[in-house]
């Protein structure tokens, strides 16, 4: 199966990039991992509603060229399923046997996912009611689908 990590923004510190490749490789061997990343919008704390639903179009709009018709959509979204790491195993594996030609997981910038995204959705997946950084949240996708893979696997993993 192939997985898209479809990004909003880029990483700009070495840390955080550090990290991401750590989590490529380890997932390198188990599954075909891409990671894509699209323009982020100016997300200033005094946008009014309408600035921000139009920033989140602008960046739906990026979002969605990578997107195919067969795809499987995991987004992060604050309002979405809370799941132990446990239960994202099971998850994950009920998305690839769902038929889908690729798993795309898609993080939001500042402002989050535009409803279109939210819509098409086969699962909102929500890591708790904090706020974490966009550039962090990426990490914990990535750390996640790695835990939920050696959950199915049967492999070993850090509790």
């Amino acid at each position: 199966m192939q997985l898209i990590l479809l990004a909003v923004g880029r990483l700009k510190e070495r840390y955080w990039r550090e990290a991401q490749a750590e989590y490529a490789k380890r997932l390198s061997g188990t599954v075909q991992l891409e990671i894509r990343e699209v323009e982020d919008e100016p997300a200033p704390d005094s946008a009014s509603d309408a600035q921000r639903l139009a920033a989140l179009d602008r960046e739906a709009s990026r979002l969605e060229r990578h997107l195919r018709d067969r795809d499987g959509l995991v987004v992060l979204d604050i309002a979405g399923r809370m799941l132990s790491s446990e239960q994202w195993s099971g998850e994950y594996t009920r998305l690839l046997q769902s038929g889908f030609g690729r798993l795309v997981f898609i993080v939001g910038g500042s402002y989050g996912l535009h409803p279109r995204l939210l819509a098409r959705a086969d699962l909102r997946w929500s890591f708790g009611p904090a706020t974490f950084p966009h550039q962090l949240a990426r990490i914990m996708v990535l750390e996640q689908i790695y835990r939920g893979i050696r959950i199915a696997s049967g492999a070993p993993y850090h509790k």
